[in-house]
């Protein structure tokens, strides 16, 4: 049995290796994750365009990733291989490159393929050499052919992304809560691309629900039901519970709408509340928009996703309802299923945003500024590709990343080999040290087979700097648009399209 098992073992290291989880990760952001960001923007709109031109704007299409190179002094560009990137102690990098359609007056005009700057690669993914070499290849070209990859060079130094653990977005958790006005909640981080908003829906001892999200606080969800559409009484009824054992429950929530008939008076309400002045027409486009952007995002962040948002609202409402007599057990957060890990890739794509962002406003800048002059620019002269490089780089290099996240970015260990593999399989908690949070410092049954029950550091790090186990395996997300096509494909109605003829 002892031998089978060794044999599984090395079967498995053989197929998936030990940071496969962070190579597959980053591969994934440069074929799906790059693309994703750009097209996100779209376009850029600059507020002064060229003299004779009514309508113009630039078109961002396919961004792409080239090889590793080195731009040497005399202007030339040779291939670099990781090796020389440490002995030079200079980034194994390769140019981002993305095209750049003008349309002027409704009339496209040719692509221009402008240079972004330059992203630092991962060892042994799709874009280094090294992940198409044998072990001889390898040999000859400075490398250790047992080195697993999956960290970067920076500045000749090996850095390596560690993997963050966090609670799963957009799914709720449910609380009991022991004192005060409220006696359950539900917490939920509802999660879209570039956004991450946190929202609480609280059962208050009078039976009403109040929902939180962003800076807004405390609307009764009945009203805001209406305020997503849903006009009548028995529609917000519906949305929440059709079991007559709750009824009770659902009609102290609709109580709270008595002064509101309509959808206009609902958001006029939540207006009122929000103190926001400049007369009723004014606020309730504001407060469309504040719901449009802010309410729960990753069901959608437009007027067609208002119907979806309602349905939902109410579904998480059910739950407390249920939790509050017993139905329903509260969630407990420590769980692992509750936990998503964030890996290379995922890092990279956030890191990618806003950096392109801060680009994207610096070639609106660069545009206009020459416009104003009376010239148009070539448009790929407004691009500073220094600029995408310097933020992708001192990130990597500092481990300083978006959200003001310090220690993402590790100096590689190198005492030995097993040490260079632990550190590549760390996992690291939101969790701050300076705090006791005892529970999540325990051994969770769940960690088992998904996280090494030993491998923590003693003292006050203890259970928040944790390893992957040897044999676990990070699966990745699947994407939402096959899934709904699949369940309407087999009879399932969709809350969209619920409610309608």
């Amino acid at each position: 049995m002892n031998d089978l098992g060794e044999e599984l073992v090395k079967a498995f290291l053989e197929e998936y290796g030990t940071v496969r989880h962070h190579i597959d990760s980053f591969n994934s952001f440069m074929t799906r994750g790059m693309q994703a960001v750009v097209d996100e923007t779209g376009e850029l709109l600059p507020a002064i365009i060229p003299h004779g031109a009514k309508e113009y704007k630039i078109r961002f299409g396919n961004v792409s990733v080239g090889n590793p190179v080195v731009k040497e002094a005399d202007g030339s560009m040779n291939k670099i291989l990781p090796f020389e990137a440490r002995i030079r102690q200079i980034t194994y990098e390769a140019p981002i490159t993305l095209e750049l359609f003008v349309e002027q007056d409704g009339i496209r005009k040719d692509p221009v393929i402008a240079e972004l700057g330059s992203l630092p690669i991962m060892l042994k993914s799709n874009a280094c050499y090294l992940s198409k070499m044998g072990g001889r290849d390898l040999i000859e070209n400075g490398e250790d052919p047992t080195d697993p990859g999956g960290y970067f060079v920076i500045n000749g130094t090996e850095r390596v992304l560690i993997a963050i653990e966090d609670l799963g977005p957009n799914t709720p958790l449910l609380e009991e809560k022991k004192n005060g006005p409220v006696t359950h909640a539900a917490r939920l981080f509802s999660e879209a691309p570039g956004i991450r908003i946190p929202h609480l829906f609280e059962r208050l001892q009078d039976g009403t629900v109040r929902v939180s999200f962003g800076r807004i606080a405390k609307l009764p969800v009945g009203v805001l039901g209406m305020a997503l559409g849903l006009e009548s009484d028995e529609e917000i009824g519906n949305s929440i519970s059709e079991n007559p054992d709750l009824m009770e429950d659902v009609m102290v929530n609709l109580e709270t709408i008595e002064e509101s008939k309509n959808v206009e008076d609902a958001l006029d309400w939540i207006g009122r509340q929000l103190k926001i002045g400049q007369g009723k027409e004014y606020r309730v486009q504001r407060v469309q928009e504040l719901i449009d952007q802010y309410l729960l995002p990753h069901i959608g962040r437009g007027p067609s996703s208002r119907r979806e948002k309602a349905i939902y609202l109410g579904k998480i409402t059910e739950r407390l309802i249920k939790l509050h007599y017993g139905l329903l057990k509260e969630d407990d957060k420590d769980h692992y299923s509750n936990k998503r890990l964030k890996l290379a890739g995922e890092l990279m794509e956030q890191l990618f945003r806003a950096s392109f962002k801060a680009m994207v406003n610096d070639m609106k800048y660069s545009f206009e500024r020459i416009t104003k002059r009376g010239r148009e620019p070539p448009i790929e002269t407004i691009v500073r590709s220094q600029l995408l490089t310097g933020r992708l780089r001192s990130a990597l290099a500092t481990g300083y990343w978006v959200g003001s996240r310090t220690g993402v970015s590790q100096h590689l260990q190198r005492l030995n080999y097993l040490d260079t593999l632990s550190h590549l399989r760390r996992v690291l908690s939101p969790l701050t040290t300076s705090q006791p949070h005892f529970e999540a410092r325990e051994l969770h049954p769940t960690h088992w087979g998904k996280l090494c029950a030993s491998e923590t550091p003693e003292g006050q790090n203890i259970g928040l700097r944790k390893n992957l186990a040897l044999t676990a395996r990070v699966t990745h997300g699947t994407d939402e648009s096959e899934v709904r096509k699949f369940l309407a494909s087999n009879g399932v109605e969709l809350a969209e399209n619920s409610g309608k003829k």
